[in-house]
């Protein structure tokens, strides 16, 4: 799989557009879980007050604060405040958002503090708000009311004595002591802790100064909430954003893949095909390509993603409670280890069901294409045995994973459940004892969720990623291949005006992988102008030998020259434009009549194309068609006969126009009379080409200009049909074979 991820290089922008959108995403979604945490404990436990620093505060409850303070504190908390009464030019203002302002004082919260200095001041405030809050209700119930300790125990006032008047005649000195002692005794709690419980006698607060605390709460739940809303809507737009781009990433990669698969297998050999069976071919250039396609979709979407979101998660959950961290930790790793466990088993699962696709392939392929013969043999119930086999393994194998896969998401869904009931068990205790609250209890619950959902994700990309790999392996296992026959690096041209003799200069062949050769020592020259015939038994090496002209096959030993250039010294496509190669089984590809005859020359005139089909034979069947040229050719030509697949496959080669031509055994489906008067219209439109024909048939070579005579493989004959007749008993008994004596003078 890594092999193919050079086929990501020309899609680097947009997979680096999409990880910053990932990022901005993944920020988009951590901050979701912070809000509802605002929600929670300022909108709702805490009425929407928001800071221990009230925005307003009457100038009698502050100095009841100040109290409480140090000289410092006590500059600190001033600094940030105004205090407005009726002489104050803001006072028009102010009166209507604070009505006590008519009444008394106000102090009003400057608007040019910053975020910084809030927040210092949020434990100092707070402390002290909370003192006066417990000294006010400790007057209002004495019997509740706390033991302080030494002269400041309240439980000893004398009644109707007001303990703040008593308080501000203290000494600094002892001011100071007792503002240490309210220190300590909220040292216990959290800064947040006392922010929130300085909420309550804050909201009393700005009841007194006629705030409207409903309107205070609601405003805002809807502003934080709306927030969260702009939030989602960014993240949704940052996620269908991602995904196009991972789209367009994974299917220009998928196209290019597929590009140089094609662009591969074309440049192969026959050895090459040897080794790749067709079937598992068009496996690799459709179904593993799809799977790569997907996986590297996945990647872009999914797998940068979840660590950026995991990794937020975790930094954000020890940020909203610590002393829980342990319980993400112990889900982390039984996660990881279920992970491990599932793709152990099924990763080489996923390598045996990509070959057991190959196999089904090929049991289909062969069954269809040979559907004909099966039903002639009444072999129909082997074959559908044979493919239930090969599906039925294939099938085993698939549930197999799927099974696997699907016990995965119900555990996986099992440790997050379990996560969350340990979160809640832990948390609840964490706020009874006031060391946490319950919005961040809340948060850490929904970031643990973003844990959990992380793995999701990259147990999903699991799922995909070891097939993909296979799929990858085996699609880099194509392209990596090096076809024997190549360019050389510096080719040689043909003359232009080369006439096109071939010559076999003392040629061996052997197939890649043989132990004895197919073809020994064969030397021969087609002569422009002439006809040469290769004749001999079935598998003597006729159709092998003319395979070496075009370099199908290059040479064990020995040279084939064209117009005296070894053929290994030019590029294939100046060797095979000068070639005009009609094998011995004609293919058609899907089209019309025409669209085949034009395969080699799409400029081709009509009055070209006509004369092909006039000296192929074709003319009669061609016309027979009321579209003519533009009837349907089916794919593989299976719509016409064996007869007329032969003569639309010589006609093509004759469209072409090369100097010379190569007929394997093309004349091998048409009756004698078509076969004889084939030859003769080849004879008279080729008279300066030359011609080599691969056959069985004596009557088709008997009037060529050369006959060559194989037998297993060596040149036993060669020489006219009369000096054959005399000279070479493998050829008389060719002859006397298919021929009477009559027929044969």
């Amino acid at each position: 799989m890594i092999r193919l991820f050079k086929y990501l290089k020309p899609y680097r922008a947009k997979v680096a557009l999409a990880i910053v959108l990932l990022f901005i995403q993944a920020n988009f979604d951590l901050a979701l879980p912070d809000y509802l945490s605002r929600i929670v404990n300022v909108g709702i436990q805490q009425g929407g007050v928001e800071d221990a620093v009230p925005l307003a505060i009457r100038q009698s409850q502050m100095d009841k604060v100040l109290l409480f303070l140090t000289e410092e504190e006590q500059a600190a908390v001033l600094a940030v405040y105004t205090l407005v009464d009726r002489d104050s030019p803001q006072y028009a203002g102010a009166v209507q958002d604070y009505p006590r302002l008519a009444e008394e004082p106000v102090y009003i919260r400057n608007d040019d503090v910053d975020r910084a200095a809030i927040e210092a001041l949020n434990p100092i405030l707070g402390r002290a708000i909370l003192a006066v809050s417990v000294i006010e209700q400790a007057v209002a119930h004495p019997e509740q009311a706390p033991p302080m300790g030494g002269q400041f125990d309240l439980s000893k006032l004398p009644p109707g004595m007001d303990p703040f008047d008593l308080l501000g005649q203290l000494p600094a000195a002892q001011r100071q002591q007792m503002a240490g002692q309210i220190n300590q005794r909220f040292a216990a709690l959290g800064d947040k802790v006392i922010v929130q419980a300085a909420a309550a006698p804050i909201r009393a607060e700005y009841e007194a100064l006629g705030m409207d605390t409903a309107r205070l709460q609601s405003q805002y739940i809807l502003r934080v909430g709306a927030l969260m809303l702009i939030l989602t809507l960014l993240s949704g737009a940052c996620a269908i954003t991602v995904g196009y781009l991972a789209a367009q990433t994974a299917a220009g990669a998928a196209r290019d893949i597929r590009h140089d698969l094609f662009r591969t297998v074309e440049g192969f050999s026959i050895a090459e095909f040897n080794t790749f069976s067709t079937a598992s071919l068009i496996t690799r250039s459709t179904n593993d390509v799809t799977q790569v396609q997907i996986v590297i979709f996945m990647i872009v979407r999914m797998v940068f993603y979840a660590p950026i979101l995991g990794i937020g998660a975790v930094i954000r959950a020890m940020g909203k409670g610590s002393s829980m961290s342990w319980i993400i930790g112990v889900a982390v790793l039984v996660l990881i280890g279920l992970v491990a466990l599932v793709l152990s088993i099924a990763l080489p699962k996923f390598k045996a069901m990509q070959k057991l696709i190959d196999r089904l392939n090929l049991v289909a392929r062969e069954n269809l294409s040979g559907m004909m013969v099966v039903r002639a043999f009444n072999r129909q119930e082997f074959e559908e045995a044979r493919f239930d086999g090969a599906n039925r393994d294939l099938t085993a194998v698939t549930l197999f994973v799927n099974r696997l896969m699907v016990v995965l998401m119900p555990l996986m869904m099992l440790i997050m459940n379990g996560l969350m009931i340990a979160i809640i068990w832990v948390g609840a205790h964490q706020v009874a004892e006031m060391k946490m609250q319950v919005g961040d209890m809340m948060a850490f619950m929904q970031y643990a969720m973003q844990i959990v959902m992380s793995f999701l994700m990259l147990t999903m990309m699991f799922i995909f990623l070891p097939r993909a790999a296979v799929s990858g392996d085996r699609i880099a296992e194509v392209l990596e291949t090096e076809p024997t026959i190549r360019d050389p690096e510096q080719p040689q041209r043909f003359p232009p005006d080369a006439p096109g003799r071939v010559e076999f200069r003392h040629v061996s062949f052997r197939y890649p992988g043989a132990l004895e050769n197919v073809l020994c020592d064969i030397s021969f020259t087609a002569e422009p102008g002439r006809t040469t015939a290769i004749i001999g038994s079935t598998g003597c090496g006729k159709s092998t030998l003319v395979n070496l002209i075009p370099r199908f096959y290059d040479v064990t030993e020995g040279a084939v020259l064209v117009d005296g250039l070894d053929v290994r010294q030019v590029t294939q496509h100046d060797l095979r434009a000068r070639i005009g190669y009609v094998p011995q089984k004609g293919t058609l590809f899907s089209g019309t009549i025409g669209s085949n005859l034009r395969y080699a020359d799409e400029e081709a005139a009509p009055e070209k194309v006509q004369e092909a089909i006039e000296i192929a034979q074709a003319a009669e069947f061609v016309r027979a068609k009321p579209e003519g040229l533009e009837a349907e050719i089916a794919q593989g030509g299976t719509n016409v006969s064996g007869g007329q697949r032969q003569r639309l496959a010589i006609a093509r080669a004759l469209v072409k126009d090369p100097p010379i031509y190569i007929f394997d055994d093309s004349f091998s489906a048409l009756d004698f009379k078509t076969d004889a008067a084939l030859r003769r219209a080849l004879k008279a439109r080729l008279g300066d080409r030359t011609v080599l024909i691969v056959t069985q048939r004596v009557a088709t070579v008997k009037d060529a200009d050369q006959i060559i005579v194989l037998d297993r493989g060596e040149l036993v004959g060669k020489g006219t049909h009369r000096e054959l007749m005399e000279t070479c008993e493998t050829y008389r008994e060719i002859a006397l074979s298919q021929l009477s004596l009559e027929e044969l003078a």
